[in-house]
């Protein structure tokens, strides 16, 4: 009987260490997650750009992440995702918010629109869709109970990062949300600039913060440069971050250590655009309107984590996050 109880117990011993390391961390643990659906339009980027609302009408969803032990309405970060849709990024940047204390919604703006990934074809939706999804998910959080209407800041991802930066002009907020829009801070990460859009240095005064990798061949941060230079000279609150060395998804810890090609991914990176006339989108080199078959488009950019860059942008956003939100 010894020798039997002896054996159980050695097998105890084997097995609890293996349970206790895959039980997830209770930090990583929300005390409150809801999904939420909202109405949103599929639209051209013409559509988009001319305020034609008779785009297809779709439901999309987000899920809203409420941080344990805290109480009364709480600040809130809409995260925007990327081309790949969303995944370990968003998940991270959630978790990492409500350990702060501060609600995350992960919006989805692809699955409602039949999307799974548009890397390879980037066609498949207008690039500036995400905007509209970041109005309509500001309007889910301002109704809801427990959010502080006053504090909302969307942060989004490469071509989600895009929908961010163009979130804050004011010629779009006017068009597709006359109500008003009051987010606390704009957060871009590696978005796109080479696409000028008429009016885009009028944006809103709250701080516009993009981080960005120098070595970034998906969306190279060059444009970048000029754009958030006539910001600034505009009298705008608005600072571009370079970390060297970083490539596209450089935040995500779970993307590859070195660098490494996204196969048949199509991007931009050797295309000049702008809105000329109002409303179009064309190929400055051609004077013709843009589409995914020019020349210009390329494919198998780099992708790939860089973790003294994602440190340092953890740092900064949360330093910017205490500062808007007025957290202790």
């Amino acid at each position: 009987m010894t020798r039997i109880v002896q054996a159980i117990f050695a097998v105890v011993a084997l097995v609890l260490p293996q349970s206790v390391a895959a039980d997830p961390a209770l930090n990583d643990l929300a005390a409150r997650t809801e999904l939420r659906p909202f109405e949103s339009l599929t639209l051209t980027d013409q559509q988009f750009l001319t305020g034609d609302k008779n785009g297809k009408g779709v439901t999309l969803a987000g899920e809203l992440r409420l941080p344990r032990a805290a109480s009364g309405r709480l600040p809130a970060v809409i995260l925007v995702h990327g081309s790949g849709g969303t995944g370990s990024r968003e998940e991270f940047w959630a978790k990492y918010f409500n350990e702060m204390g501060i609600a995350s919604f992960v919006i989805d703006s692809f699955s409602g629109r039949g999307l799974v990934d548009v890397n390879p074809d980037q066609a498949q939706l207008g690039r500036l869709n995400m905007v509209l999804d970041t109005y309509r998910a500001y309007d889910v959080l301002i109704t809801h109970p427990r959010i502080d209407p006053a504090r909302i800041v969307p942060m989004g991802f490469s071509r989600g990062g895009q929908g961010v930066l163009a979130a804050s002009f004011t010629r779009f907020q006017q068009t597709w949300h006359p109500k008003g829009i009051e987010f606390t801070a704009y957060i871009p990460l590696y978005a796109e600039c080479s696409m000028p859009i008429i009016g885009d240095a009028e944006v809103s005064a709250v701080p516009i913060r993009q981080f960005h990798g120098a070595a970034d061949d998906y969306v190279p941060v060059a444009p970048c440069r000029p754009y958030f230079e006539r910001l600034r000279a505009a009298g705008k609150d608005a600072k571009l971050t370079e970390f060297p060395d970083a490539h596209h998804v450089f935040d995500n810890p779970l993307a590859p250590k070195t660098p490494t090609v996204l196969k048949g991914a199509q991007s931009m990176r050797a295309c000049k655009l702008k809105e000329e006339p109002r409303g179009i989108i064309i190929n400055a080199e051609t004077g013709q309107p843009f589409t995914y078959k020019d020349p210009c488009v390329q494919i198998d950019p780099h992708i790939s984590y860089n973790e003294a860059a994602a440190i340092s942008t953890r740092e900064a956003v949360k330093g910017l996050l205490q500062a808007v939100f007025r957290l202790q």
